[in-house]
């Protein structure tokens, strides 16, 4: 049986986690059918046609769906599902939301966030924090699968699936869109920027984060994160945080500053490519995982960093 995977998008463009978790899918198996649900989303739907891999793009287009709410979204899958051997979709906030809808709609166990598929049926997923690796094997007929898209690369362009429209069910009704609000920036997403510059509670200040931080991001065409001490001391904005209970990134160069490196904040950037950590405590964790490490005083560092970054560029 086919793979089901469900498009991550804001209804006018494909992000770029189901290109990612296209390659998820296509270890399962090799018929991969996508499904874009949304409003208005038409053009999405020929995106997702464009990924190699991609099969067949089901385009399910009502005003309801518009939002991809939990209960609106499992109100579509669950018919859907029966088809399939496993529906996927990335473990983004969206699909942290209603995939386990749809795994308790279809009497199932999710499998989330893995990392690596072994088999059809077999899994793997970090556990504690990223500090072990569980291997989990399904015998569920249908496979509910949140993939941790930093894990996998990213599939081409140069498909040319067809797209199918298929109805929506009535509104389920149970819930409605309230609001949003959005944080806009000139700067990459967090989650897919190739540089992240990340700040820590050792900064003492908002101030100086945007002083020393921001800077640096700017130089480098860089995203800005921060550890959760520095999120919850109100230094940042919630959406910065990098970490377990934040986001999950894995960029080609990693900058941490002012980060002592808890468990917890190592299990969200641990897969970056080449990590700089900059950190007055040389006994830090951080430099455990780090690939280069710089003891010092950040408020000096930082500048010296940036001066030197100015020499290079100009």
């Amino acid at each position: 049986m086919p793979v089901l995977l469900v498009a991550e998008h804001d209804n006018s463009a494909l992000n770029p986690a189901t290109a990612k978790a296209m390659s998820a899918a296509q270890a399962i198996d090799a018929d991969v059918h996508v499904l874009v649900a949304g409003k208005g989303c038409a053009g999405v739907a020929d995106e997702a046609a464009a990924i190699e891999g991609a099969s067949k793009v089901l385009l399910a287009d009502a005003p309801q769906l518009e939002h991809q709410l939990a209960e609106e979204m499992a109100a579509l899958l669950e018919p859907l599902a029966k088809n399939y051997s496993a529906v996927l979709a990335p473990a983004t906030t969206t699909g942290k939301n209603y995939m386990p809808r749809l795994a308790a709609l279809l009497d199932v166990a999710q499998v989330s966030d893995i990392i690596a598929v072994k088999a059809a049926d077999t899994f793997e997923r970090p556990i504690y924090a990223g500090n072990a690796i569980q291997t989990v094997q399904s015998s569920d007929p249908v496979k509910i699968i949140t993939v941790r898209t930093t894990a996998f690369p990213e599939a081409g362009q140069g498909g040319s699936a067809a797209v199918e429209v298929i109805d929506a069910p009535a509104p389920a009704g149970l819930s409605d869109f309230v609001g949003e609000e959005l944080s806009e920036s000139d700067r990459p997403e967090l989650a897919s920027a190739k540089v992240v510059v990340s700040g820590g509670r050792a900064l003492g200040s908002s101030e100086n984060f945007t002083k020393f931080i921001e800077p640096l991001a700017s130089q480098l065409n860089a995203a800005v994160g921060a550890s959760r001490a520095a999120v919850d001391a109100g230094y940042v904005p919630n959406d910065y945080q990098v970490g377990q209970t934040g986001k999950v990134v894995a960029p080609e160069l990693y900058i941490a500053i002012g980060i002592s490196g808890a468990i917890q904040h190592l299990a969200g950037m641990k897969d970056s490519k080449v990590i700089v950590a900059i950190n007055k405590d040389e006994e830090a964790p951080i430099f455990q995982l780090a690939d280069y490490g710089l003891v010092g005083d950040l408020f000096e560092i930082v500048p010296e960093l940036q001066s030197e970054l100015q020499k290079a560029s100009g």
